[in-house]
């Protein structure tokens, strides 16, 4: 299969936005299911809490070798290689008669995340025009966004009507029909320049490399610094019900999906100036937020808006990672998809931290606004540096469209 119209590309990144649907409801999913799990595994709360940690630890430090043992194969061998260590891992999960193979199958589902999301967000790239890039990755993370909004609810009622195993087998169904979309729909001729490992690691040492992985850092450490606590947050301060929670965490997910095309519009329209008035604009609703997060209305449009900036990010810092690392663009971008995963972890931390030594929930937003001004600094920085150096890097070079053509 060649491409060689932009609508061609359609069917091709709706694959890989049901393959990361499938991925996303997985990772998101058990923080629904952890009382059930934890009842049925025999441990706490927090050790079943500990399935959660582990993942992103996985993603965060497994995906980058997995990425390095792949690099010489075809991408759509990759993809679906991954999409199959997924299917296990989920029917794993199903199947786990212990905590500790639980967490080992999680740990081995979480290898395919990275990897997948990083080699992913490359092909999407090399399937449209340049001025495309970030909108094709977008579209591939949209899935990403809907598993939010509707693969988690579901699959959280799901386990709770009929066991928490059941989930995860719902999940195996999804990777199969997400397996076959690859395999249909996926170009055999995808481009994939090879390249020394020791250019790829001197790649990956740029300053610019380093400094879209350090904002990608900060960026998701904003994010979880505060929603980690959401639902103690809005039920202490706001005075919301556990049901009226669950719907305000609907509304962030929607925001999500809106700000993730958006995101994606604005990083081909100009990608640093965009990341850096995301940031300017996610500060001052993070200020807000201290404010608004008192009153209901005001706080469900303040969580909407924010959710929207904080991932109409993801697609700019990832065609970010991309353009910079030109020698190693499928290792940089898994290894981007760790930096995100390890700031999830480092967030979550250092809110939990934050609360131990006496910090209030509604004062928990001033952390993220200090962590998303450091991005915001770091995001002005590596700017100033791209004037300065006036050098325009291409992506993978060739797109398969400019190929055809």
């Amino acid at each position: 299969m060649t491409i060689t119209q932009e609508t061609n590309s359609r069917a091709p990144l709706l694959a890989l936005a049901l393959a990361s649907f499938g991925i996303g409801t997985t990772e998101f999913v058990i923080m629904g299911l952890l009382p059930d799990v934890a009842s049925d595994l025999a441990v706490t709360i927090p050790q079943a809490g500990l399935l959660v940690t582990g993942y992103a630890l996985s993603v965060a430090f497994g995906s980058p070798f997995l990425a390095i043992a792949t690099a010489s194969l075809d991408r759509r061998k990759t993809l679906l290689l991954l999409m199959g260590v997924f299917i296990v891992g989920n029917l794993l999960c199903a199947l786990a008669p212990t905590y500790g193979l639980l967490m080992a199958a999680r740990i081995v589902t979480a290898l395919c995340h990275g990897a997948f999301f990083g080699i992913g967000s490359v092909v999407a790239a090399a399937l449209v025009p340049v001025r495309k890039r970030a909108q094709a990755i977008a579209m591939m993370f949209a899935g990403l966004t809907l598993a939010n909004v509707l693969g988690v609810p579901f699959g959280t009622a799901l386990g709770e009507a009929v066991g928490w195993r059941t989930t995860f087998f719902a999940v195996v169904l999804i990777g199969l029909a997400a397996g076959v979309a690859l395999y249909t729909r996926l170009p055999r001729d995808i481009p994939n320049p090879q390249v020394h490992l020791v250019h790829e690691l001197r790649s990956l040492a740029s300053r610019q490399v380093i400094l879209a992985m350090a904002i990608s850092v900060l960026a998701s450490a904003s994010l979880f610094s505060t929603f980690t606590y959401i639902a103690p947050l809005l039920e202490s301060v706001t005075r919301m019900s556990p049901h009226a929670v669950t719907l305000m965490l609907l509304l962030f997910g929607v925001g999500l999906t809106v700000g993730n095309f958006i995101g994606g519009r604005l990083g081909d329209w100009k990608l640093m100036p965009a990341v850096i008035g995301i940031f300017a604009m996610l500060i001052l609703v993070l200020i807000l937020f201290t404010k608004t997060s008192a009153s209901v209305w005001p706080a469900a449009i303040t969580i909407f808006i924010w959710g929207a900036l904080v991932f109409a990010l993801v697609s700019p810092l990832q065609i970010r990672v991309v353009n910079e690392a030109t020698f190693a663009p499928n290792l940089a971008s898994t290894i981007n998809q760790g930096a995100f995963n390890f700031g999830n972890a480092s967030g979550a931390w250092i809110g939990g931290v934050a609360l131990t030594h006496g910090v209030a929930y509604d004062s928990l937003a001033w952390i993220s606004v200090a962590l998303a001004v450091a991005a915001l600094m770091l995001s002005v920085y590596s700017h100033w540096l791209d004037g300065r150096s006036g050098v325009a890097r291409p992506v993978l070079g060739r797109t398969m469209t400019e190929s055809a053509n």
